[in-house]
């Protein structure tokens, strides 16, 4: 590559390398390096106390490493003081000052900033706009419902106009029907500006809605990373599969690239090597199939059929006593101890090898 092509190639908008934190001996990120390419939405997704938070407020400056580096949009900021950093960070809690109104608690950072006066004005008229709150500029944050604080907080960090946003669960305290609301207005609000975000949460579902790309953090650790889909139909690894979700596990043997078991063989499209082995496979990936041979069939007996709202939760066993769960159509009759086929669909089966206990 020549001189000119690499003055081209522009660095990611977020990279970490050798991440490090502990406290007190306890490890709250180890070895951690990632990079987040500019204009991506990732999710920082895990349980509590997997680090994911730490991660984020030493990206914001707030903490500072054991060891490692962090570089935004090529530039090392390790040593740098958090308002030096071209970042912004919207907490749990909006944090808002009580005593300023909702349009002075926007502009506030940039009247930090020296900003002119006009500019101002006019920089949070179009932001209050942009978070659908154009009306309330005079109006005391007392006066605001939790939804309406996180999206002046939302404001506020966006109005600085950050080469990264930073959200650390910030609807997590919000009600169900109003988190998916928020959830629509952050994506919205990312797509608008084209800044890179990362979002912490521990809530796989919300990850999924609202990011392109998820770093799955267990135990300080990578899991994972990868798109919502990846993670979710081909996960990597056996600790991944069980997070996302409810996943079937079926205990088998892997014999000459087929997966068996005593109620019938399974060929899916990647296998581990030859011996003991696990089977992942989601329930609505689990389709009731009419009676006869039927490839990757299983037969299985109808233990229980659950109305879930859109679908039935089945509950299945096997000839070996192992137990499924699948989703069928809410119309669809099923008894207990009605004998059934039902197939695995071979693209949404993962198989791992399976280590004795």
């Amino acid at each position: 590559m020549s001189d000119i092509d690499r003055s081209d190639v522009r660095p990611p908008a977020v990279s970490i390398a050798g991440l490090a934190k502990s406290y007190g001996g306890r490890i709250a990120v180890a070895d951690m390096s990632l990079q987040l390419e500019r204009g991506t939405f990732t999710a920082l997704l895990g349980p509590s106390g997997c680090g994911k938070s730490t991660t984020l407020e030493i990206i914001a400056g707030l903490l500072a490493p054991d060891c490692g580096q962090i570089a935004i949009d090529g530039t090392t900021v390790t040593e740098l003081s958090a308002e030096r950093r071209p970042v912004s960070l919207v907490f749990q809690k909006p944090l808002l000052f009580p005593h300023l109104s909702v349009a002075q608690n926007v502009g506030f950072g940039l009247r930090m900033q020296g900003r002119p006066r006009k500019v101002i004005e006019q920089k949070v008229t179009a932001m209050l706009d942009r978070v659908q709150l154009c009306d309330f500029g005079n109006r005391r944050v007392q006066e605001l419902s939790g939804g309406q604080e996180q999206r002046v907080s939302l404001a506020r960090a966006l109005v600085l106009e950050p080469k990264v946003l930073l959200l650390d669960e910030p609807f997590s305290q919000l009600d169900a029907l109003l988190r998916v609301e928020m959830r629509r207005l952050v994506r919205e609000l990312h797509e608008a500006s084209d800044v890179t975000t990362v979002f912490v949460t521990h809530d796989q579902a919300e990850a999924v809605d609202v990011a392109d790309e998820i770093v799955l953090m267990l135990d300080g650790r990578i899991e994972a990373c990868g798109t919502p889909e990846q993670l979710y139909t081909s996960p990597p690894t056996l600790k991944t599969a069980r997070f996302f979700g409810v996943a079937n596990e079926i205990v088998g043997v892997v014999r000459d690239g087929v997966f068996n078991t005593e109620a019938g063989d399974v060929h899916v499209d990647t296998l581990a090597d030859d011996g003991p082995a696990l089977l992942t496979i989601r329930p609505e990936s689990i389709l009731p199939m009419e009676k006869g041979p039927q490839a990757n069939g299983v037969f299985v007996t109808v233990q229980s059929a659950r109305f879930a709202g859109t679908h039935l939760v089945v509950v299945v066993s096997m000839k070996d006593d192992q137990t499924l769960t699948l989703h069928a159509p809410v119309a669809t009759p099923f008894s207990p101890g009605d004998q059934i086929v039902v197939q695995l669909s071979p693209l949404r089966c993962t198989v791992f090898r399976r280590v004795p206990q």
